[in-house]
């Protein structure tokens, strides 16, 4: 019953679509956690699959923030102390991909490995 009324306003049905559609898009996204702890990477390295879209689920064990960058991934993000974010990244061609925390760039240093 409420289905079918909510299917007869074509805007909460076009929501309700989109939901169940966003869902199984990223369902079969592989996720690569990665923490940062002491203002250092969690795995330094990482080896994901070539030409397949990658979820980096990344926790900031740390008090202060750090920003996730990387110039050949074209991606940066802050990620707050003691707080989690997710950046999607791929498909990527087979080579090596730095990234970096800016707030700690001494230290914090980690490589994407696409093969």
């Amino acid at each position: 019953m409420i289905f079918r009324s909510m299917f007869k306003q074509p805007l909460s049905f076009f929501c309700f679509l989109l939901l169940f559609c966003a869902d199984s898009v990223y369902a079969d996204v592989p996720v690569i956690e990665i923490e940062i702890r002491d203002h250092l990477f969690y795995p330094a390295e990482i080896v994901v699959p070539a030409n397949t879209k990658v979820k980096l689920l990344i926790t900031n064990q740390d008090s202060t923030p750090e920003e996730f960058e990387s110039y050949e991934l074209n991606r940066e993000k802050v990620i707050n102390g003691n707080s989690k974010t997710v950046i999607f990244i791929g498909p990527l061609t087979p080579g090596e991909y730095p990234f970096f925390g800016e707030f700690s760039p001494r230290t914090a240093q980690g490589m994407l490995r696409v093969e």
